[in-house]
C-alpha cells in the first residue's frame, strides 16, 4: 500500500506539471479489470484508497482553481457502491470545467471497452439507429469511452515495460510512446520533461 500511496501522490505532482506545461487532457491508467484479479486484500485497500481520493479530488481546491474536469473511464458497475459514489461527486462538481481534463481508467481493459462497443453498435443497428454502411472510425470512436476526446499524442510508459497493458488500444494507434526504466512513484519532472522533449523532436505521419 506505501507503493499506491506513493503514486496517488506522484499523480498530484504530474497533474500539476501538465497545468505549468499547458498539456490539457492528462489519462492516467490507474486500474485495470485484470487487476481485479490481485488478492482480495490488496483490491480492497485500493477500493479503500480509490474512495477516499475521488471524495478529496471533489473539493480539492486545485481542481477548482484551474478548472479542471474529472473523468473516470471503465466498468464503474463493477466498483463497489461507495466508490461509484465518491467518483460521481467528483465528476458532478467539475463538470463544467473546460480548461483542462484529468481522465482516470479505473476497472478499465481496451479489449473490455472495444466489446462493449461492439455490442453497442450491433444493437443500434439492429434497432435501426444507424445502418451497418454508417460503421466508420469515426463512429466507432463515438461508442468509446474516451468519446468526447482526441486520441492521445504521446504515451508515457514506466517501470522499464515496453509493452501498453491493454490501454487505449484503438485511441493509441498513431501515439507516440516513451518508455522510461523509471518506475511511476519515482518519476522526476526532468524524466517528465525528456518525454515531452522526445515528443516534440519526432514527426508525426499518421502512416503516410
Amino acid at each position: 500500500m506505501e507503493g499506491h500511496l506513493a503514486g496517488r501522490d506522484k499523480l498530484e505532482d504530474v497533474l500539476e506539471w501538465c497545468v505549468d506545461l499547458g498539456i490539457s487532457i492528462l489519462t492516467v491508467y490507474a486500474f485495470s479489470t485484470e487487476n481485479f484479479n490481485r488478492s482480495r486484500e490488496e483490491v480492497e485497500s485500493l477500493m479503500a484508497l480509490f474512495e477516499k481520493n475521488f471524495i478529496k479530488i471533489a473539493t480539492d481546491d486545485r481542481i477548482h482553481k484551474n478548472k479542471i474536469r474529472v473523468t473516470v473511464l471503465g466498468e464503474k458497475d463493477l466498483l463497489p457502491p461507495t466508490v461509484r459514489d465518491a467518483i460521481n461527486s467528483a465528476e458532478e462538481n467539475s463538470k463544467c470545467y473546460s480548461d483542462y481534463y484529468l481522465n482516470l481508467a479505473v476497472a478499465y481493459g481496451g479489449r473490455e471497452e472495444l466489446i462493449r462497443a461492439i455490442r453497442s453498435i450491433s444493437s443500434d443497428v439492429k434497432d435501426g439507429k444507424i445502418s451497418s454502411e454508417e460503421i466508420d472510425e469515426e463512429l466507432v470512436s463515438k461508442y468509446l469511452y474516451t468519446a468526447p476526446f482526441p486520441d492521445p499524442d504521446l504515451v508515457l510508459r514506466t517501470s522499464g515495460e515496453v509493452r501498453i497493458s491493454n490501454f487505449l488500444l484503438w485511441q493509441n494507434a498513431y501515439s507516440e510512446f516513451y518508455f522510461t526504466d523509471v518506475y511511476w512513484p519515482g518519476l522526476t519532472f526532468t524524466e517528465f520533461l525528456k518525454a515531452v522533449r522526445s515528443y516534440q523532436l519526432r514527426q508525426r505521419r499518421y502512416g503516410k
